[in-house]
């Protein structure tokens, strides 16, 4: 529960409350995990604002306990082996979720890596398949910070998927991590000291870019770190290339002039995973392709650490010191 926005420390266990009702159209789903997210720290900081108090999280997983008339004309019943997104309050131990929401998790995959699918997932599909509105093609390049965490582990290897030629950059710790995810090109960074976040200021990235690239840019930059980059991301761009600005992770995005992408024409979106996720239908599209992937080893998911929900200070704050290698999740108890 959170009451007050601000640091980590601010997150407290609440045994007494109360557990959601089902409404029409909704299920209960019983958590077995949560995902962390960083806008998930937003919330909590307040960054992005939420009505207080509120529980934190927007992705999970377990078992249906409890579903409406509704849910199970759709299909949905209770026992169902599910994971869901784009839903508040997940950081509990029952959860009312929208039957429009809810995924089946097929057998063969893992419910913690199912429940890993929902945010970081499902956004690197709208990325690297949505959000540069086909601004950049097969067999062009594309700029990924950050492959060698979370999001972009996924953003990497689906981009490879697409056909896209990818350029990443990660940090030192994290570079066996990156290079798994095939992109053709890797850049490494120094580590800013006491952290395990790339020092942005030790390569010199536009002439390094640019060499790769022949002096023509990147038609798509997906850049997930924010205030650190953002420059960088558009200096690279090729003419009418896009910058897919959708994170924080070192402080967000200052105003800045349109006039900034006068020199390619270029272009830029700040798209949200809700908006590409709008339809039944558009949900299932991009889940049924990721646990496709997943099933027949195209796409790899790490799971790097799973707290306890008793120690959800630790996990906040081990996402935003830079150390995950992977998908942070909470275990909720029984």
């Amino acid at each position: 529960m959170i009451r007050e926005t601000g640091p980590a420390s601010n997150m407290k266990i609440e045994r007494d409350y109360p557990t959601p009702k089902l409404t029409p159209g909704g299920v209960i789903v019983k958590n077995k995990f949560s995902g962390i997210n960083f806008i998930d720290t937003y919330h909590r900081s307040g960054l992005y604002k939420r009505e207080l108090p509120f529980i934190g999280g927007q992705e999970g997983g377990g078992y249906i306990a409890a579903a409406s008339d509704e849910a199970i004309a759709q299909g949905v019943k209770v026992g169902d082996r599910v994971s869901y997104s784009s839903v508040f309050q997940t950081y509990a131990q029952y959860t009312a979720v929208p039957a429009s929401k809810v995924i089946t998790v097929p057998e063969s995959v893992p419910l913690d890596v199912a429940v890993s699918c929902g945010v970081q997932g499902m956004t690197a599909h709208y990325l690297t398949h949505s959000a540069h509105a086909g601004l950049v093609q097969p067999g062009e390049w594309m700029l990924i910070h950050g492959t060698g965490s979370g999001t972009c582990q996924w953003a990497a290897q689906m981009a490879k998927l697409r056909g896209y030629k990818v350029i990443g950059t990660c940090s030192k710790s994290k570079e066996d991590i990156a290079r798994a995810t095939g992109v053709d090109e890797l850049i490494v960074y120094d580590e800013a000291p006491g952290t395990s976040y790339e020092d942005y200021t030790s390569v010199d990235l536009v002439p390094r870019i640019m060499e790769i690239t022949k002096g023509e840019g990147v038609k798509a930059v997906i850049d997930g770190i924010g205030l650190a980059t953002y420059e960088t991301s558009i200096d690279v761009l090729a003419r009418r290339g896009i910058f897919v600005s959708f994170g924080n992770a070192s402080g967000a995005v200052p105003a800045f002039p349109p006039l900034r992408f006068i020199n390619k024409s270029g272009y830029l979106t700040r798209p949200k995973l809700n908006d590409y996720t709008v339809t039944r239908d558009e949900l299932m599209s991009r889940a049924n392709d990721i646990f496709g992937w997943i099933a027949s080893g195209k796409l790899q998911v790490a799971v790097d650490r799973c707290f306890p929900l008793e120690q959800a200070v630790e996990g906040h704050n081990y996402l935003e010191a830079g150390k995950s290698r992977g998908k942070v999740l909470y275990e909720i108890p029984e």
